[in-house]
Order: structure tokens, then C-alpha cells, then sequence
């Protein structure tokens, strides 16, 4: 009676869980997209066929499957399939697992598979637990991701595991998976009797943004939303819209994809392109990006990618940042956009950056050289005993403010780290330094 019991409260559990849920693939056929790495044939899709899997990582967005097939592999495998979630497990957990995993290797000499999901979500020491039990073989494990394993999972974890990378779900994939969702009696939909116009389907679709829970989620609110008519529910593109209301923009402040987009944002900026710039700033925006964040990097970009191309650029990101400070968003978004299209069609130039990185590798190279006398400083007492400042050229008493003198280090010889651009402003600047040049040379030739 027990069992009849527990039977059919499970079996209630089952009906009632949401769609996304219900719709899980339940074998490798059954599993729609990611043919880069389970098509026919292919390595990752032969090991779990054959029962001989190795410890792997499953990175990619939300919804793309990394959970289902981790539930394939545990109802296909003949190893014992242990699933822990990292936000609620710990090391003490993970050595349990070891644990009976090592006496059930030796008793019956069968393996046990421990899959992680949000693997990214362990600290230093519970992925190191893992460490020791991965590379004997204790167990198999599997880890699934949305964040970079890269700079999420500790290196000497990542590099006894192999790693496969899941992409977005296709469109063409999602409209398949929601037109099984739709005909399915016994674990979709179609026992609500529901007919969803072309337009509201299309909609769903690109709300989704490759994420099949997201689209099984979407599908089921929108079909439950619509009203009953002739004894069908009728979904309608209104219907949809008002149902959806705003689509689920893939972006993690903390995350991977976090700095995929603010990495397109500023090569836009870079490549001079202000309709992409400010698509990008859009998704940053909509996705709950710091306004402040976006200027500081708005910031640096004026001065690394346009410098003294056009020296305006810089104040612009500053009162741009200064302007988000002061009156926050939603205004904020408007100086920001100014400051992006500014930047973006500004003269480019990396002279200023390229020089100080060259500078730098100099200082870290070389020996720190002394001062040489006549320019150390001479605005303390003692100063004119020790022959400081001796022989300096104060050059605003020489015609066009300037004259010939050494500032390099005595022993270093002199290097030339600026290169300016024929680009904006810096083409100015470029004729000034080629102008003090022939001075300096003009000089050298006199005392030769």
C-alpha cells in the first residue's frame, strides 16, 4: 500500500512539474541541437553509447542542455550516478562521495559517475577535494557550467578533465522541441488542446534566445494565459506578447558572458562602429549592467584606442561617468550613449598606450638609473650645495619655448617610445616632434 502510494504521489509530482521539466530528453534521439559534439559519430556521443566515459566538464548558457544529457548518461550507464549541486554541497559531501565510491570499486568493482551541476560555484578547496579522486579514477566526474571553466574551475582540476562547449539551441531546434511540446498527450501539452498561431510561435522563438527552458517555460505561459474557445486554447501573438511581456536577455553581470559582451562593446568603439557600440551598450544596460562599470571602461578606451588622436575624447568619457554618477539611470543611459558615439567616431590612435607599455618594459629590464644633476630637484636647503639643477635650461627663456638638453638617464642612451599617428590631432603633434628633432640635431652637429 505504501508503494501504490509513494507511486502515485510520484507519478502526480511528475504531471504536475513545469513543462521544461516534463520535456527532458529521455535518450540521445530524444536530445535536440549540440550535433557539434553528439552528432552521429562523434567521441563524446560513442563514450556514452559505449559506456566509457571519462571525467568531463559540460560549459555553455542556460538551457542548453548540459543537465538533460548528464540525465541521459545517468539512466544509460552501468555506474553508479551520484548528482550533488554545488550551491548547496560542500566538501564534507564530496568525500562521502569518494568514500563509498572507493568501497563499491573494491566490493563490486563498479564505478561511480559524481556529477556537479554549477561546478563554478565550488571555491578552491571543495574542487581540490576532487582533485586526488579524478586522477586515480575513483570516480567519473561530470561538471556542468554556465561560467568560463577557464577562470572558474582551478587549472589542475580543468586539466585532467575534458571539456565540451554547448552552444545556443537553433531556432530551427526550438520550434522543433515546442511542436513536440504541443503534440505530446502524455508529457506536453496537447491534452489542453492548444493552437498557437504561426506569429505568437515565431515570437516564442526569438524570446527565447536559444534557451529551451526558457522556451518551454515561455510556451506553457502563454498557452495557459490563453483563454478557452470552442474547447480550444487559442495562442495569438497579443496573446503571446502579453504573456511574455520582456524577453530573457542572456547576461550575467559576474559572469562569462559578462565580459564576451563588454569585449564586443569596446572593439566596436575600437573599430569605429557606433550603431554596434550602442547595440552592445544596449544588452548591457538590459541586462542590469553597473552604469558605472560601463564608464570607467568607456574611460580607458578613450585613452588607450583614441589618445591624442583627439585629446576630447577623454573628457567626454569623464563627464559621461561624471554625468551617470551624479544622475544615475534611467538618464544615465543618454550622456553614456553620447560618450559611446563620440569615442566611436573619433579619430583612432594607441600611440600613448603602445609608448607607456613600451616604457614600462625599459624600467622592469633595465637598472634604475640616477637622476642626472641638472634635473633633480632644487626646492629644499642644501640643494645648491650638492650642485642640484647646475646647468639646467629653463626652456621658457628660449625662443618657441624650447631648447636642446638631455632628460634620459646619463647612462641610458636616448629612446623614443611615442610614434604619434598622421591621424587627428596627433598629426599636429607629429610635425611639433619632427620640428624639436631637427633642433636637437641641429644642436648635436654644433658641438660636433
Amino acid at each position: 500500500m505504501d508503494d501504490l502510494f509513494s507511486y502515485s504521489r510520484q507519478e502526480r509530482a511528475r504531471r504536475e512539474a513545469p513543462l521544461a521539466q516534463r520535456m527532458r530528453p529521455r535518450n540521445l534521439d530524444d536530445f535536440l541541437g549540440q550535433e557539434n559534439i553528439l552528432g552521429k559519430g562523434k567521441p563524446l556521443r560513442r563514450a556514452i553509447e559505449e559506456d566509457r566515459l571519462t571525467s568531463l566538464i559540460f560549459y555553455g548558457p542556460p538551457g542548453t542542455g548540459k543537465t538533460s544529457l548528464a540525465r541521459i548518461i545517468a539512466s544509460t550507464t552501468k555506474a553508479y550516478f551520484v548528482q550533488l549541486n554545488a550551491l548547496t554541497s560542500g566538501v564534507k559531501d564530496v568525500r562521502k562521495v569518494i568514500k563509498e565510491a572507493e568501497e563499491r570499486w573494491g566490493l563490486e568493482g563498479k564505478r561511480t559517475i559524481l556529477f556537479i551541476d554549477e561546478i563554478h560555484r565550488f571555491n578552491k578547496a571543495q574542487q581540490d577535494a576532487l582533485l586526488s579522486a579524478v586522477e586515480e579514477g575513483t570516480i567519473i566526474f561530470i561538471g556542468a557550467t554556465t561560467e568560463n571553466p577557464y577562470f572558474s574551475v582551478n587549472a589542475p582540476l580543468l586539466s585532467r578533465i575534458r571539456l565540451y562547449t554547448f552552444e545556443l539551441i537553433t531556432d530551427d531546434d526550438i520550434e522543433k522541441l515546442l511542436k513536440k511540446a504541443l503534440d505530446d498527450k502524455e508529457r506536453g501539452l496537447a491534452s489542453l488542446n492548444p493552437e498557437v498561431e504561426e506569429e505568437a510561435l515565431r515570437h516564442i522563438i526569438n524570446f527565447a534566445n536559444g534557451d529551451a527552458r526558457v522556451a518551454l517555460t515561455a510556451l506553457e505561459l502563454a498557452v495557459n494565459f490563453s483563454p478557452i474557445q470552442d474547447k480550444k486554447r487559442l495562442v495569438t501573438l497579443e496573446t503571446a506578447e502579453n504573456a511574455l511581456q520582456k524577453r530573457a536577455l542572456l547576461y550575467d553581470r559576474g559572469g562569462d558572458n559578462h565580459y564576451d559582451v563588454t569585449s564586443a562593446f569596446i572593439k566596436s568603439i575600437r573599430g569605429s562602429d557606433p550603431d554596434a557600440a550602442l547595440y552592445w551598450l544596449a544588452r548591457m544596460l538590459e541586462g542590469g549592467e553597473d552604469p558605472l562599470f560601463i564608464a570607467r571602461r568607456l574611460v580607458i578606451s578613450a585613452a588607450e584606442d583614441i589618445g591624442n588622436a583627439d585629446p576630447q575624447a577623454l573628457v567626454v568619457a569623464n563627464a559621461a561617468a561624471q554625468a551617470v554618477q551624479l544622475i544615475g539611470l534611467p538618464e544615465g543611459r543618454i550622456p553614456l550613449a553620447q560618450a559611446v558615439t563620440y569615442l566611436a567616431t573619433a579619430p583612432k590612435s594607441n600611440a600613448a598606450y603602445i609608448g607607456i607599455e613600451k616604457a614600462l618594459t625599459d624600467v622592469r629590464k633595465g637598472r634604475a638609473e640616477p637622476v642626472p644633476p641638472h634635473l633633480r630637484d632644487t626646492h629644499y636647503e642644501g640643494a645648491k650645495h650638492l650642485e642640484h639643477g647646475v646647468g639646467y635650461k629653463y626652456p621658457h627663456n628660449y625662443p618657441g619655448h624650447f631648447v636642446p638638453q638631455q632628460y634620459f638617464p646619463s647612462a641610458q642612451t636616448n629612446r623614443h617610445y611615442y610614434f604619434p599617428s598622421d591621424y587627428g590631432f596627433e598629426k599636429e603633434i607629429k610635425k611639433r616632434l619632427q620640428y624639436w628633432q631637427r633642433k636637437k640635431d641641429e644642436t648635436q652637429n654644433e658641438g660636433d
